[in-house]
């Protein structure tokens, strides 16, 4: 029996739902038995459907998503490749660095100097934190149930 070219059309939402909450949820630790239990997937049927549909598998597209938010945040910011690293969901510099080249082809470094020497004003990494802290913040909340 051949790989199948791409999911039938039942399951696509459930890949997608997968998918858009890997991309939400890019910074947490994400598992493939995560991810397809929010398909509803055994997890190697998951991997499976999700590689012929996207052309990537789940690590690599969450992976990809990481870097990309990254590169913003070494655009805009003023926090260091570690932070970075950090925040966009990397446990290890060194993977971090070698997936960075590998999808920008440049490391973190010589890009955030690149994106530096054009002289655009960051935004200060204290900002980023907070924001980051103050929404999660708000998503563990329980709703008042006094109206107060």
């Amino acid at each position: 029996m051949s790989a199948p070219r791409r999911a039938p059309g039942d399951l696509l939402v459930h890949l997608r739902r997968a998918r858009d909450h890997a991309d939400r949820h890019y910074a947490e630790p994400l598992t493939l038995d995560a991810l397809a239990a929010v398909a509803g997937l055994s997890k190697y049927h998951f991997h499976r459907l999700f590689t012929a549909t996207y052309g990537v598998s789940p690590a690599a597209h969450l992976s990809r998503r990481r870097v990309e938010r990254a590169q913003d945040l070494l655009r805009a910011t003023n926090l260091t490749v570690t932070e970075v690293c950090h925040a966009v969901g990397f446990t290890s510099l060194g993977s971090f660095s070698s997936r960075f080249r590998e999808v920008v082809g440049e490391s973190p470094s010589e890009f955030q100097r690149r994106w530096a020497a054009k002289g655009t004003p960051y935004i200060p990494g204290c900002f980023v934190f907070m924001w980051g802290l103050a929404e999660r913040a708000s998503e563990e909340k329980p709703p008042n149930q006094h109206g107060s």
